[in-house]
């Protein structure tokens, strides 16, 4: 049987120790900072503003964004006030955060 014995175990010497120390701190680091952009950038559509609005809606998949901006933007809003889906009601709170309430997207360009 060629594998019957172990080697006995060595003795972690103090470089071996700062290596692992070093490489550790590193890892921490690169989990800190990503976690730190993950939560300053959240995404390249940024919330509702502006006459654009961003609403997660469920799908097959699990969820989906969906982003308009212009006149597709005031559209949706249209429709989401004119509905009551369940769709409506998420992008509703979308329109407002983007300016397109009822009274602003009849008379907006």
């Amino acid at each position: 049987m060629p594998f019957a014995s172990q080697p006995a175990a060595e003795q972690a010497t103090p470089r071996d120790k700062r290596r692992l120390a070093m490489v550790g701190a590193v890892v921490l680091l690169i989990i800190a900072a990503v976690a730190v952009w993950a939560a300053v950038r959240p995404g390249s559509y940024g919330s509702s503003k502006d006459g654009c609005i961003t609403v997660s809606v469920p799908n097959t998949m699990g969820g989906s964004v969906v982003h308009q901006c212009g006149n597709d933007a005031k559209s949706a809003c249209k429709r989401a006030y004119a509905s009551t889906s369940k769709i409506s009601q998420l992008t509703r709170p979308q329109c407002r955060l983007a300016g397109l309430t009822p009274g602003s997207t009849a008379s907006a360009s």
